[in-house]
């Protein structure tokens, strides 16, 4: 793959082109990845609404019918249901990670095969979460390994 940057002062925007011969998969992670960039995520935290670079959210959960984003430093809450940020979300590398929980793939830096077929995954903050059964092969073919 080869990468040219053109700077120039003059340009009001960043345009960014894509030069393939076919979308491979490489071609759609490095979409994907572009897009986690420019979705904005919106959430209240002391009664104000913060406007969120998706890319920045760590991982969404749901504890008693609420939803939060949670950032490296902060936790901002969601007007919106798991499962609407899920369908928003789809395209980009958020991934679930069980029935209330799902995941920023970029922000995964390790996992671990845990009992029962869980996978422990720790995140860029170092905070640990749970993957199910259910959704832990979703990961593993995500990564390549069986």
């Amino acid at each position: 793959m080869k990468i040219h940057i053109n700077e120039d002062p003059k340009l009001q925007e960043t345009e960014i082109t894509i030069n393939c011969n076919r979308i491979s998969a490489e071609v759609e992670k490095v979409i994907s990845m572009l897009r986690v960039l420019d979705l904005k995520l919106t959430g209240k935290k002391d009664s104000q609404t913060y406007i969120l670079d998706a890319s920045k959210v760590l991982y969404i959960d749901t504890v008693d019918k609420k939803t939060f984003f949670y950032t490296r430093n902060e936790i901002y809450e969601s007007e919106l249901k798991l499962y609407e940020l899920e369908e928003q979300l789809a395209a980009m590398d958020f991934i679930r990670a069980n029935k209330s929980c799902i995941l920023n793939f970029n922000q995964i830096i390790s996992i671990k095969a845990d009992i029962d077929g869980k996978l422990l995954v720790t995140m860029s903050n170092n905070e640990k979460l749970f993957v199910s059964r259910q959704y832990a092969p979703i990961i593993k073919k995500k990564l390549g390994v069986k």
